[in-house]
């Protein structure tokens, strides 16, 4: 049974790039099909799909925040890693990692203030 798990810092100064990292267990970041995404949830508001890899290390981004995101994988570790730059209080948000749409991580809250 695949499971998901974020990382990262709970707290990113404005300006600053937020880094998160999802770990697999129970599958691989290789298996066939699968997109491995990451997906936002602002306190207040609705779900926000941001971009994925997928099993073959091709990348999608959502267009509003294509200029500054980056998603990537590293293979041996079984991980994907999100990196969001510039960001802003508005990025406050619980970030969560997913296979495709079905399997989710817990989610980590990130803040973004000085």
């Amino acid at each position: 049974q695949v499971q998901l798990q974020e990382s990262g810092p709970g707290l990113v100064k404005p300006s600053q790039t937020l880094s998160l990292t999802c770990t697999v267990s129970g599958g691989s970041v290789t298996s066939y099909y699968y997109y491995w995404t990451w997906i936002r949830q602002p306190p207040g508001k609705g779900l926000e799909w941001m971009g994925a890899i997928t099993y073959s290390g091709s990348t999608y981004y959502s267009p509003s925040l294509k200029s500054r995101t980056s998603i990537s994988r590293d293979t041996s570790k079984n991980q994907f890693t999100l990196q969001l730059s510039s960001v802003t209080p508005e990025d406050t948000a619980v970030y969560y990692c997913a296979r495709d749409l079905e399997v989710w991580g817990q989610g980590t809250l990130v803040t973004v203030s000085s």
